[in-house]
């Protein structure tokens, strides 16, 4: 990327200037701005939407919070949850779920780090910074598509927590309070906006991490742990792909987030420090986890009452049954209860995004405050994860590698246009624009690469209810290459049709 230093070029928001984050009270009062404006105001809570972030609204230099934010957000039993898959599903020795782990999360982990980069430098939402690259209408079809991952990311989040909550005293917290619990707690932090988020984000780590090192001591100590030898094959491959696509699609989630937790840095930072805090942030606790959802899951082939715990009660049972039965009882009651209260720090992201997902769908849904938008996600959330929560396991693999399919397409268009069509050059982005139409492409070829892609995922993807007749084909039991088509049909499809977008329009 080119990294120059540019002279500032934004000082104040041109639109909506009232919702500045650092608005006085009597600008506030003085302006017809939506009540719920007003009242967020008086609470201290963010009221910026879509806008530009001006310089003198950059006032966040912790680079400590640029890595803590991603860490908290996956240090959770959500991720632990993901890499027990690897050997209850996709039926993987340990070892090859720890290599799959590795290199998925890498290549998942980087984008999301470039892409932060780009918040301090434009000032500029992660939607809004897509309106650049794929065009107006590309952004709008991705936009909604969004919206829709970041309910489902915090559905599936919430399952896993409900699940923990419910087993602990019996069972004597019904799903659906278990649910509704991780979201009335999300909801009172995403209601504040970026700062409380970055506070909340900084610390919350660290009950997270001391209830996994009990979990650690606890399953050392059974002696459960199995570690079958390699087997190779296709049937093999199969499951190493598949279940690379779901690392993949995890770690990879938070691309289309990424520009939105740093637009408040300083558009002089360092962008290497932006980057490597954020790969660091997302990809040490993404590995911590995962690998450790795995080895515990290895406990199950050994112990069939740790397998019976599984199958009733998914990853909240497996838990359970290490640190609470014939374990530490009481006190393992209550690393359960924390763990699970610890998703929290993964669903504020998909939901403070999610309001800012839904005013780029369409120019008038920008004039609805983000607050309403982050409780009707909320609700949202809630509405799906009650009755999904019964079909967790199934309801988590096709989830995940629905959305790496979806973040190969983007990825794939948003490279493409940065290091090919802008020259990897942040000069190239006429940022102050961003709401004027003219400055960037009118997205047909946003919308033609995102159909190629679709076309790949349709031929390489490999779900229960659905397997293409390439990914079918890998093993017994097929193999999901459906992100890897995706990306590479998304890629071929939209710089072919940049070219002739760009040559005969604009």
């Amino acid at each position: 990327m080119d990294y120059e230093k540019q002279p500032s070029r934004v000082e104040k928001s041109s639109i909506n200037s009232y919702d500045d984050i650092a608005a006085s009270s009597a600008e506030v009062e003085s302006t017809k701005v939506h009540w719920i404006n007003r009242f967020a105001h008086k609470l201290n809570a963010e009221t910026k939407g879509i806008d530009i972030v001006s310089d003198d609204e950059k006032t966040d230099t912790s680079l400590w919070g640029v890595g803590t934010m991603w860490f908290s957000a996956t240090c959770v039993i959500a991720t632990f949850a993901l890499g027990a898959l690897g050997i209850t599903v996709f039926n993987l020795a340990f070892g090859q779920a720890v290599l799959v782990i590795i290199f998925f999360s890498a290549i998942g982990t980087f984008p999301v780090a470039f892409f932060s980069c780009f918040g301090p430098k434009l000032g500029l939402r992660q939607m809004i910074l897509s309106r650049f690259f794929v065009g107006d209408l590309g952004t709008r079809i991705i936009s909604f598509i969004n919206v829709i991952a970041c309910v489902g990311w915090g559905a599936v989040n919430t399952m896993s927590s409900a699940q923990l909550l419910h087993i602990v005293n019996n069972g004597a917290l019904p799903p659906w309070a278990g649910c509704l619990i991780i979201v009335v707690c999300t909801i009172i932090v995403t209601f504040f906006g970026y700062n409380v988020i970055h506070t909340y984000e900084k610390w919350s780590w660290i009950p997270s991490l001391v209830v996994f090192i009990v979990i650690i001591a606890r399953f050392a100590m059974s002696g459960k742990f199995q570690s079958d030898p390699f087997v190779g094959g296709q049937t093999t491959a199969g499951g190493v792909l598949s279940f690379g696509g779901t690392v993949f699609g995890y770690a990879s989630g938070w691309t289309t987030y990424a520009a939105d937790y740093t637009v408040y840095q300083p558009r002089n930072v360092n962008h290497y420090k932006i980057f490597f805090g954020v790969f660091a942030g997302l990809f040490l606790p993404l590995c911590f986890a995962l690998i450790l959802g795995a080895a515990c899951a290895t406990g199950t082939l050994s112990d069939p009452s740790w397998k019976q715990a599984y199958d009733d009660n998914s990853i909240g049972g497996l838990i359970y049954a290490i640190i609470v039965q014939d374990s530490l009882h009481g006190f393992g009651q209550f690393c359960c209860v924390i763990l699970a209260l610890t998703t929290v720090a993964n669903n504020i992201p998909n939901m403070y995004s999610m309001s800012l997902s839904a005013q780029t769908v369409w120019s008038p849904l920008a004039k609805i405050p983000r607050v309403l938008w982050t409780i009707a996600g909320n609700g949202a959330t809630l509405a799906i994860c009650i009755p999904a929560y019964y079909k967790f396991e199934a309801v988590m693999e096709n989830f995940m590698n629905l959305i790496s399919y979806y973040l190969g397409i983007y990825e794939a268009m948003m490279f493409s246009s940065h290091f090919i069509w802008h020259k990897g050059k942040f000069s190239a982005y006429d940022y102050e624009r961003y709401n004027d139409k003219l400055a960037y492409p009118p997205g047909i070829a946003g919308t033609f690469g995102f159909c190629c892609g679709v076309a790949g995922v349709v031929l390489g993807m490999n779900q229960t209810w659905y397997a293409g007749v390439v990914g079918r084909k890998i093993g017994d039991f097929g193999g999901d290459i459906g992100f890897e088509m995706g990306f590479a049909f998304a890629f071929v499809g939209f710089n072919v049709a940049r070219y002739f977008e760009k040559k005969f329009i604009r």
